[in-house]
């Protein structure tokens, strides 16, 4: 196998991949804890299924909850 030189950088197959930053394990811990949440307290599959979907769009709660309180 012939591996053809990169135009980017001079590497061979590069690819441009962002580093993990501390915001998205914050998220990422979020997301399992609110997962965890969730489907513990589910009461039949399709609650689970919702609740899984609702650990995706936790922050999305959070900053509602936290204008509500604002008064914004």
């Amino acid at each position: 196998m012939i591996r053809k030189k990169s135009t980017m950088e001079g590497n061979y197959n590069c690819r441009n991949i962002n580093k993990c930053d501390g915001s998205s394990v914050i998220y990422g811990l979020g997301f399992i804890g609110a997962a965890i949440y969730y489907i513990s307290t589910a009461t039949g599959f399709w609650m689970g299924v919702l609740g899984l979907l609702k650990a995706f769009v936790w922050p999305l709660f959070l900053v509602l909850e936290l204008l509500k309180f604002l008064g914004s």
